[in-house]
Parts: structure tokens; sequence; C-alpha cells
């Protein structure tokens, strides 16, 4: 079996726009791992390579792919991935529809109505959203050396939604649904929707996109008097937290800092967060936080 090294420029779909319901996720694993075995079987050297955007030419073969599950819940769910020969950490493309794609081009469409966010609803888009949660944050735009957040792979039941801005995906978030069990191996659930992960591009940060999808799960819930933001938060997630309470008001007794399920003590609100810090109190809620759980 061959397959195509590279795709042309004038590709008239991407595989978030032609990979959609379970029968084609599962034939296109059924087609990576035939893909993947062929490799295997080749008795003489390949002569099958791959450009990188800096011209080098990757070898495809056995010691440079491999396969990687899309959900951690649903192991049959999988894609081959070629890897970087310096860095086998690094996916540097992905195979789909039978041919090799940058992870650049998994993450783009050629359908002009994705644009903004959009909920996930195909494999397709499980897949740019695995790439950009796993393979973009998680290797390539993370300092893998300070303390920052680190998402694992998304469970095939994550209500999630990306966002599109001419034509690639650029960022994500993630919901944890007021119902929704908290954990495997657990009854308990969260009593409250859960802004849960999220994430947008470097290139693309500081121009209101965080604020953006906040504003997103506040309308999408208009109807809950509390909605909940996963424990711990990133200072800079925290910053845009307060913008966008700075900015909706109308907000500020709603938004709370949860830990699972998001009973009344394992909450702290965010705007009381915002004034403490303003005070020069940075652990202030954390003590109001300890002591509320002492007297109840």
């Amino acid at each position: 079996m061959e397959a195509k090294a590279a795709r042309g420029a004038s590709a008239t779909a991407y595989p978030v726009d032609a990979v959609e319901d379970a029968l084609e996720a599962q034939q296109e694993a059924a087609r990576a791992l035939a893909y993947y075995t062929s490799l295997g079987d080749r008795t003489g050297p390949s002569a099958e390579t791959f450009c990188l955007p800096t011209g080098e030419q990757v070898k495809l073969e056995t010691s440079s792919v491999c396969m990687c599950t899309v959900h951690r819940d649903e192991p049959q769910h999988k894609i081959l991935v070629l890897v970087n020969p310096r860095d086998t950490k690094t996916v540097v493309a992905v195979y789909l529809k039978k041919s090799w794609w940058s992870t650049e081009d998994v993450l783009r469409t050629a359908d002009p109505t994705r644009e903004g966010l959009m909920k996930v609803q195909s494999f397709g888009e499980r897949i740019v959203l695995f790439i950009l949660n796993v393979i973009i944050f998680g290797r390539l735009e993370r300092n893998l050396d300070d303390d920052d957040m680190f998402f694992l792979p998304h469970s095939v039941k994550e209500q999630a939604k990306i966002l599109w801005k001419n034509g690639a995906a650029v960022g994500f978030y993630t919901t944890k649904l007021k119902g929704s069990l908290c954990g495997d191996g657990t009854s308990a659930c969260y009593l409250l929707p859960v802004f849960d992960t999220v994430f947008v591009r470097r290139i693309h940060r500081r121009q209101g996109l965080g604020t953006a999808m906040l504003r997103d799960f506040c309308e999408t819930f208009q109807g809950e008097e509390a909605l909940g933001f996963s424990r711990p938060i990133s200072p800079a997630m925290f910053q845009v937290c307060r913008q966008f309470l700075l900015a909706c008001p109308e907000e500020r007794g709603r938004l709370w800092e949860v830990e699972p399920p998001g009973a009344w003590d394992q909450r702290v609100n965010i705007w009381l967060q915002v004034q403490l810090q303003q005070a020069g109190i940075p652990d202030g809620a954390e003590r109001w936080r300890r002591s509320k759980k002492w007297k109840e």
C-alpha cells in the first residue's frame, strides 16, 4: 500500500472536512493499522519520505511512526502519526484519508462556514481537538520547564468547542456538564456546569479570544445561577477572568473556582479572588476556603 507523502496547496478539502461519523473513525483506524503493517513488511529501504516545513525529508518507516489514541477512554479510536526523528515526542504529520498531512494542515478547513466557536461533533473535529491539546499545546507551545497547566487527552464524551479563525483551528475550550460524572470510578456528578480546559495558540493570544470563549460559556448556560471554573486557574486565565468580570459585572456572582463536584464548600468566588489580589492579599481566598471547610 502506497500513501501520498504530502498534500499540495491545491487540495480542495482537509481531513476535518471529510472525516465525519463513527463509521469513518473505524475505517480510518483500520487504514492506519494496515499502512503501519505495510511499513513493517517492507524488506528493502523505503523510498517514501515526508517533507518538513524546514525542507528536511523524514523517512516513512516503522521507527518514525506510531499509533496514538485520540480519546483517553476509547482505545479503539487511533490515528497514525509521524514523529520528528530528532525529537520522537513531537508529531509532525498525521495519516488520514490515505495521505500524510502536516499537523498544521490537519488544523485547517476549506469550509467557509467554520468560523468562530463551533461545537465539536464529528470525528474529524475530535482529531483537531486532539492535535490542539496533545500535540500543539502539550509539546510545541507549552513551557515544559515551568508549572504551566497540562491537559490529558479528552474523553470521547467531552463537551468541547473549537475556535476557528480564517480557515484554521486556533483554540478550544471544554465543559463539564451539570449532572455528568466527575470521573471514572466515582458516582459523584457535577453540581453545576464547569469551564474545564481552555487553550489559544500563541500567535493568536492578546486578541480577546480567551475572553470571547468565557463569554460564550456564560451565554451558553445563561439559565444557570452558578457556573464553575476548574481549579487551579492558571495565572494567564485568571487575568482573562479579571478582564471579563470588570467588563461584565452582572457575571460576578455566577463564576466560581471549583473542585469537583462543586459543592458550596468546594467553591470560591472568582470576583472575590480578584478583589483580594487587588488588595494585596493573594492567598486570602485560600485561607477563606480552609476556614469555610472547617466551619462546615
